[in-house]
């Protein structure tokens, strides 16, 4: 047996760029043992898989190099692309994922990719010696989120992009990952950020959905602003819209197909 097998970039419009993630379309849920296997082989951030359910909603379930992950942004957003791109899924009707994480669903508003996301809480906490050892700046604020991420606000965009992480030392730190974020001196940003996961198999994860449901409502209170654009400025970079609701985060991209191939 073969499965319809993609890989899109997404949280962008180009080729090339924003975050790459395989999505893998299965007639029903696969063994997890396998899913994993298939992760590693292909070696993105993340691979999602998706079946659909009787109800019309689909399972939806996200893998990385390493292990599964209970949240993934740009994976959701590549899985609702393939969907609609592939006529898959009626691209006037909203599309609703079941995840580890609870329901996502996901509309079209003018080509971009709308996605409803529980937002990740997080608490202001001291900071880590080993974090300070793995970058090598105090940075001026520290958090720790609902997800086992650190969320870090630097001083300044030279500071962000100047940061090149001991990686031996972020993976034994006990988080999923690191995320880094200052404001935005370009007027068409509110925020920037980072992320290193290495302890997932990432060390520097092009553009990050779920870090951004933290994000959106840490620069939330700062700004006073409940709709925000945020841009990860890793070397492929990205554009994650994000509006602030009363129990959900939406976050918004486009996404492009670069391949269709097939899964044996």
């Amino acid at each position: 047996m073969s499965f319809r097998l993609f890989h899109v970039d997404a949280f962008t419009q180009f080729p090339f760029s924003g975050n790459p993630a395989s999505v893998c379309v299965l007639p029903s849920p696969a063994d997890e043992t396998w899913m994993q296997r298939v992760a590693s082989e292909i070696n993105l951030s993340e691979t999602a898989f998706i079946c659909k359910k009787d109800s019309g909603s689909y399972f939806l379930r996200w893998f990385a190099p390493k292990g599964e992950v209970d949240l993934c942004g740009h994976a959701t957003l590549a899985s609702a692309h393939v969907l609609w791109n592939e006529g898959l899924h009626p691209y006037e009707q909203k599309i609703r994922f079941v995840t580890n994480s609870g329901m996502i669903s996901c509309e079209v508003s003018e080509n971009w990719i709308q996605m409803k996301f529980p937002v990740i809480e997080f608490e202001e906490e001291d900071l880590p010696k080993g974090i300070v050892d793995s970058i090598g700046i105090v940075p001026k604020f520290c958090a720790k989120t609902s997800l086992n991420d650190f969320l870090l606000e630097v001083e300044s965009e030279d500071v962000l992009k100047d940061l090149n992480p001991d990686f031996q030392k972020l993976q034994e730190l006990e988080c999923r990952g690191l995320i880094v974020t200052t404001s935005s001196g370009d007027n068409d940003f509110d925020f920037l950020s980072r992320f290193f996961a290495p302890s997932i198999g990432i060390d520097e994860d092009p553009v990050t959905g779920s870090s951004h449901c933290s994000l959106g409502t840490f620069w939330s209170d700062k700004l006073s602003k409940k709709i925000l654009i945020g841009k990860q400025i890793s070397e492929r970079e990205g554009i994650i819209k994000v509006c602030i609701e009363q129990n959900n985060i939406i976050l918004s991209g486009q996404a492009v197909t670069l391949i269709r191939s097939e899964l044996f």
